[in-house]
């Protein structure tokens, strides 16, 4: 049976592309040129902004340094939903500092990087991932690898 790729969110990051070409798609302001992630297509984030600018789609920088990050050991309680029936598997979140941008980002470390593995200053970069899988799609996402991780 072929299950659909279907992104978590939407008009978050670039589908169907390859590992060279995976963006996360924000939006730029062309009054003031702030840039927003997530992305905001009604109106400009930034309280400076005199508006009057149109909020224009803009692919985000692919690398940037690691900011924070930490481990999730623990299943997480109501009201978030997690089957009790599924063998809970820790993850790890990393904050990144984008490059051009110089906002901070946050995501799941690509498969097999762990806390040992990541440093605050670290490279990384954006990667395709999967947050899940059921029986008919499989829920698409970022990860964060570190550049060395090739």
């Amino acid at each position: 049976m072929t299950r659909t790729r279907t992104p978590v969110v939407t008009g978050w990051f670039t589908q169907d592309s390859g590992e060279e070409d995976f963006r996360l798609l924000g939006t730029r302001c062309s009054a003031c040129s702030a840039v927003c992630f997530p992305r905001e297509d009604v109106h400009c984030r930034n309280p400076a902004c005199e508006g009057g600018g149109r909020m224009l789609e803009v692919p985000l920088s692919r690398r940037g340094r690691v900011w924070s990050y930490t481990d999730g050991r623990y299943r997480p309680p109501a009201p978030y939903v997690s089957d009790p029936d599924v063998v809970w598997r820790p993850y790890t979140l990393v904050a990144v500092e984008l490059e051009a941008e110089a906002m901070v980002v946050l995501g799941h470390a690509a498969p097999g990087v762990g806390v040992a593995d990541l440093a605050v200053g670290m490279e990384v970069e954006v990667v395709p991932g999967v947050l899940h899988e059921d029986a008919g799609t499989v829920w698409t996402t970022w990860h964060w690898r570190p550049v060395t991780a090739r």
